[in-house]
């Protein structure tokens, strides 16, 4: 099959053209209306993109989408710039005075056809309706000659009348045909059966383009789409992040990476430059507000990203045993083995060395890796600073004499509070319960308990790592005893653990420097 288009010239067989509708059916959903300078923004975006037709608005809808169109007609270049209109002359007229400055333009004109909408909506007979489409197209054509029609809630219409419409659309002038599944309610092999026994019957039909317009109610518009190629339609219609009416459109990124991915099953070509993807994706998040779902294919923030420990394994070995697409073809910098409690030893000691700790002994990395998993089964996110936190905490404990055990703690609103702390003292487990103004000065007086010493306490501070309700709280503590200054850190989701793995971090310092400076007196070696 060979088509000689109006604007696009003589079309391939294997040619899919994308016909991109964010702007109108993607912003008529509820909630992600766009001024004219964020409507042009996008435009530009979706330029760069590569989409092959533009679907601007619906100038007769406000003065605002006229403008919209106009601006968006006036400074984009590239793409095919469309305009709807219902079957009204008016509509019509208003289109093709906003599209009057675009170097390629198309009027898309539609009516409803199914039973159900040409009698409870449109109050209009079976003629009526066909004189109607009859009318508006050969109108669209005094304007343009790429004229588009579209059979509203194509895939629930009778077959019979559904060609006979097309029949007359065709001999009017329309240049694409599109058979809509306006409600979601196909299934990919119904659609496909509509497609091919429509392009088989109707008299003119090899010599226009069939489109796909899908919805997204019942999660098949990409399929239904995908189908619709399949059963020869050359045009996809469809929205980023799948936005539209209801439960949206055909997801514009999901097809041409579909395409692009399974070349073996779905041979065509489509002119995106995809790896503008998630830059158009993250425009459209940030001027309407919404962001995607995390589990969102190809753009959603997970879609590269991997927890599993099997599958950080097999990703450290070969990216190919888990993605089936490069992060960077659409736009990723990168995959991401994210650090939670489903992760493994394999994919912790990556993130160690990306971090800098390559020196790191076997030992050293079991014990962190310990405190990590402990840590996970606490907190949902795990970031790089918990990760470097709990490693220079493992390292500082491993080298000191004292050793955070376990800590209980009761706290009162009227200030009075009782902590239990048992550490680990040169190999031998020691337990004191300590009573306080507060969680932290009775854990403080139990340490104090069980190591007794005279360093003064002379800074306490406490700062979240990272954010969220489940952070890291970092403490600072600092010990002052016979001129020697030493601060201790400690971390923990526990603000009360946090502070006592600070002062026993402290008190292991003040240890190491009294030994580097005297002989520590044999009370306090074994206190």
């Amino acid at each position: 099959m060979s088509i000689n288009h109006p604007n696009f010239g003589k079309i391939a067989d294997n040619q899919v053209i994308i016909f991109d509708t964010t702007l109108r059916d993607g912003e008529q959903a509820p909630g992600f209306s766009m001024t004219a300078d964020e409507k042009v923004r996008m435009a530009t975006a979706l330029a760069t993109l590569g989409v092959d037709v533009m679907e601007a608005g619906f100038p007769a809808a406000s003065p605002n989408d006229f403008e919209s169109v106009r601006r968006i007609a006036t400074s984009v270049i590239g793409p095919v710039i469309a305009a709807l209109s219902r079957a009204a002359p008016s509509d019509i007229e208003r289109s093709a005075e906003a599209l009057k400055p675009a170097r390629r333009r198309r009027i898309h004109t539609f009516i409803a056809t199914s039973e159900l909408h040409m009698a409870q909506k449109l109050r209009m007979s079976p003629e009526q309706v066909i004189e109607t489409i009859k009318g508006s197209v050969t109108l669209a054509r005094n304007f343009t000659d790429d004229v588009e029609w579209s059979a509203e809630d194509a895939s629930r219409t009778d077959l019979d009348f559904l060609c006979r419409a097309v029949e007359t659309a065709i001999r009017a002038g329309a240049t694409t045909i599109n058979l809509p599944d306006t409600v979601g309610y196909a299934l990919p092999g119904d659609y496909a059966n509509m497609f091919a026994l429509v392009r088989a019957r109707v008299p003119g039909a090899d010599q226009v383009i069939f489109s796909a317009h899908c919805h997204n109610d019942l999660g098949l518009a990409v399929a239904n789409s995908l189908a619709a190629v399949g059963a020869g339609a050359r045009q996809i219609e469809g929205a980023i992040n799948g936005i539209g009416e209801r439960a949206g459109n055909t997801a514009i990124e999901e097809v041409a990476m579909a395409v692009r991915t399974r070349s073996d099953s779905l041979p065509y070509r489509i002119n995106m430059d995809t790896r503008q993807i998630l830059k158009a994706s993250k425009l459209l998040s940030g001027i309407t507000g919404f962001d995607v779902q995390p589990n969102k294919a190809i753009v959603g923030r997970n879609a590269f990203a991997h927890e599993a420990g099997i599958h950080q394994d097999g990703m450290l070995k070969n990216a190919l045993t888990y993605e089936i697409m490069t992060p960077e073809s659409v736009g990723w910098s990168k995959s991401s083995l994210v650090l939670g409690k489903h992760s493994g030893r394999a994919a912790f000691k990556d993130k160690l060395v990306s971090l800098g700790y390559a020196e790191l002994s076997q030992a050293a990395i079991d014990e962190a890796f310990t405190r990590f998993k402990d840590l996970a089964d606490r907190k949902k996110t795990i970031y790089d600073e918990d990760v470097e936190a709990l490693v220079d905490e493992t390292a500082a404990e491993a080298q000191g004499r004292i050793h955070l055990v376990d800590m209980v703690a009761h706290a009162h609103s009227d200030g009075k509070a009782e902590a239990t702390v048992t550490l680990k003292v040169d190999g031998v487990d020691k337990t004191a319960t300590g009573h306080g103004d507060g969680a932290v000065h009775a854990a403080f007086t139990a340490i104090r308990t069980v190591f007794p010493h005279e360093a003064a306490l002379n800074l306490f501070s406490i700062n979240a790592i990272t954010e969220g309700a489940d952070a890291q709280a970092r403490t600072t503590v600092r010990l002052e005893e016979d001129g020697r200054i030493v601060d201790g850190q400690g971390s923990d989701t526990d603000t009360i653990v946090s502070a006592s793995r600070a002062y026993v971090h402290a008190l292991n310092k003040l240890i190491a420097k009294r030994e580097r400076t005297i002989q520590l007196s044999p009370a306090f070696l074994t206190a």
